[in-house]
């Protein structure tokens, strides 16, 4: 059995370049959607959840009481677009394209043509039903930072099924 087999940790895709965590410091593509959590540009204790829905772009970002924000009025707000940036860095623009069901003209696409080409079907904007979970999931995953490095199982991760049959 190899060492990563042996550990609790499960193996963690390398992005496709590095991040700015200060900025961007949660982003996935789950759910049907582009969604994270992004620092206020403002104020340094405000957080927003922005999120991007696959092929209808519909768009949400509000801060983590639900407070909507005050510049995603009728199109992307900037915290909308520095998430889109950083997917890009996190998982490459091809990945976040197809994820999204964007059609770029351009060859290769990169964050800019995603934004553009998403804004240009004018999406809508959604509800924010999903801040909630989201921001419930990027706090677990700050919780699992705190943990010191071990080969223990950790209890809550009792779900993940064995990697090989046990006899």
């Amino acid at each position: 059995m190899s060492d990563w087999e042996k550990s609790s940790t499960a193996r963690v895709n390398p992005p496709a370049r590095p991040r700015r965590l200060a900025k961007v410091p949660f982003v996935e593509l789950a759910d049907g959607r582009l969604q994270g959590v992004v620092s206020s540009g403002s104020d340094i204790g405000r957080v927003y959840v922005s999120s991007v829905a696959t092929a209808t772009y519909a768009f949400a970002c509000s801060t983590n009481n639900n407070r909507p924000c005050g510049g995603a009025r009728g199109s992307f707000c900037n915290h909308i677009r520095a998430l889109v940036g950083e997917a890009v860095l996190q998982y490459g623009a091809g990945r976040v394209a197809r994820y999204l069901r964007v059609d770029t003209a351009d060859g290769e696409p990169d964050a800019q043509s995603i934004t553009a080409a998403m804004i240009t079907t004018r999406p809508a904007q959604a509800d924010t039903k999903a801040a909630a979970p989201v921001f419930s999931r990027f706090l677990r995953h700050l919780a699992y930072l705190e943990l010191a490095p071990t080969t223990a199982p950790l209890p809550e991760m009792h779900f993940f099924p064995p990697t090989r049959a046990v006899a």
